[in-house]
């Protein structure tokens, strides 16, 4: 039976390579779905942008990708052709948006860890992923900038949104652990080890919880799963919508 899906033999580079791509998707895909619903005309352009941002790295994340592979294979490929299980995204960023709260609560988790990653990644002796993480790093600065000053709004805010903004975080937390995650391609001396940054991340995310007068949950069991492949049922979903196009009629290009 024919099928439009592909299959990658990843080596542990590739693999670090598509796990950032995947990550940089899913986000950017999460944040278009905010186009037309935003509480503001201005946080529907920030939003949009924001998601066009992550949109830039998983592309040039994937490009690389296809000159590792060697395979033919190519940036839609990755995108629109991959089975749920071949994602590598971390689970944190499939998760639903929720209201507006729990939204920007995501982005504040993600961007107070990928901001000093990717300045850690500009020292990379690849000399090609140095290059993405320094634009990219510009672009995550103005991210985590954006989040934590709404993160702040609605924690110190009326007592509607101190609530929601808490019931974000208690959820969302759990889903942090991953974020530090041992990568296979550390051990080659190409990246920065993520578990380094939990120091800073946790400084990072605790000076915006405070003014926001929020509370950390308690620290416990964490999720995992997202990077071998485990995902929650919100990525099928995502999938189904992101990958229609591509896979009802295969060979379609832009």
């Amino acid at each position: 039976m024919a099928t439009t899906s592909i299959t990658v033999q990843a080596t542990p580079l590739l693999a670090y390579v598509l796990h950032r791509a995947d990550d940089a998707l899913i986000l950017g895909h999460r944040l278009s779905e905010w186009c037309g619903a935003a509480p503001l005309m201005e946080e529907e352009m920030a939003l949009a942008n924001m998601g066009l941002d992550l949109i830039g790295q998983a592309r040039a994340l994937y490009g690389y990708a296809a000159e590792l592979d060697g395979g033919g294979h190519t940036e839609d490929d990755y995108a629109y052709r991959r089975d749920e299980r071949a994602f590598g995204n971390l689970l944190l960023l499939e998760q639903p948006n929720g209201d507006f709260a729990q939204t920007m609560v995501r982005q504040l988790l993600y961007s107070a860890f990928i901001d000093p990653y990717w300045r850690a990644l500009m020292a990379s002796p690849d000399a090609t992923l140095a290059a993405i993480a320094a634009k990219a790093e510009k672009e995550s600065a103005y991210h985590l900038r954006h989040a934590s000053e709404w993160v702040i709004r609605l924690g110190d805010g009326t007592a509607e949104s101190h609530r929601r903004a808490q019931a974000a975080l208690d959820r969302l937390w759990p889903y942090t652990g991953e974020l530090f995650a041992p990568e296979a391609a550390v051990l080659a001396g190409l990246v920065p080890d993520p578990a380094s940054l939990r120091v800073a991340w946790r400084e990072s995310v605790s000076r915006v919880l405070i003014q926001a007068t929020l509370r950390p949950p308690a620290e416990g069991w964490m999720q995992s799963g997202g990077r071998a492949g485990a995902h929650s049922e919100h990525l099928g979903h995502l999938l189904a919508e992101l990958q229609y196009l591509p896979r009802t009629y295969p060979g379609a290009v832009w």
